[in-house]
This record gives C-alpha cells, structure tokens and sequence, in this order.
C-alpha cells in the first residue's frame, strides 16, 4: 500500500456512517479532534525515538503518518498538495527554505 492508496480510503471515508470505520469515526469529530489525534501520535513517536525502541518508533511512526493523512483529508488538504510542495522544496536548501518562510 502506498500513501497514496492510504490517502484515497482515508478520503473515501470522509461521507461513511461514523460506526462502520475507525477513520469515518475520526472524520466525523471534525478537524480539531484530527489534529489532536494526530499530536498524540507525534508525541508517541518522539518518546519511542527517544527511547530508541526501533520496532516502538516504525510502529509509532505509521500512526503519525495516518493520522497525518486523516488530518489533512478533514481539511480538504489533497496529498498531492503536500508532495507538490515537497517537490517544490528539493531544489532547495533547507537553510534558504527556511529563511523564505
């Protein structure tokens, strides 16, 4: 499964009765429970990096990426949008993108 894939279910889920999916659960919260869930994830992660737990932390680190998928459909963020951007940035330095936000 790529990202892609994931985010196309993710977004599909968007208009599913709220009892027949985790995802459809979350969407129907709305974006702020989304982005919640998608801090708790962060922070799950970074403990489990901290801790070096390597199967702890790939575990951690696809939640955050779900969520972070589920968070931006509630927005209506396309993925593509966030690669676009990505791809925008791999010409550049992170020094100079950061100094031109």
């Amino acid at each position: 499964m790529t990202l892609d894939d994931l985010f196309a279910t993710i977004s599909a889920r968007k208009n599913a009765d709220p009892s027949s999916s985790w995802t459809a659960q979350l969407l129907a919260k709305g974006p702020e429970k989304c982005a919640e869930k998608f801090g708790e994830e962060a922070i799950e992660a970074i403990i489990e990096a901290v801790k070096d737990d390597k199967k702890a932390l790939t575990s951690e680190a696809a939640d955050v990426l779900y969520h972070l998928l589920v968070m931006l459909a509630s927005r209506d963020v396309p993925l593509t949008d966030v690669l676009d951007e990505l791809a925008r940035r791999q010409n550049q330095s992170g020094i100079a993108e950061k100094a031109s936000r």
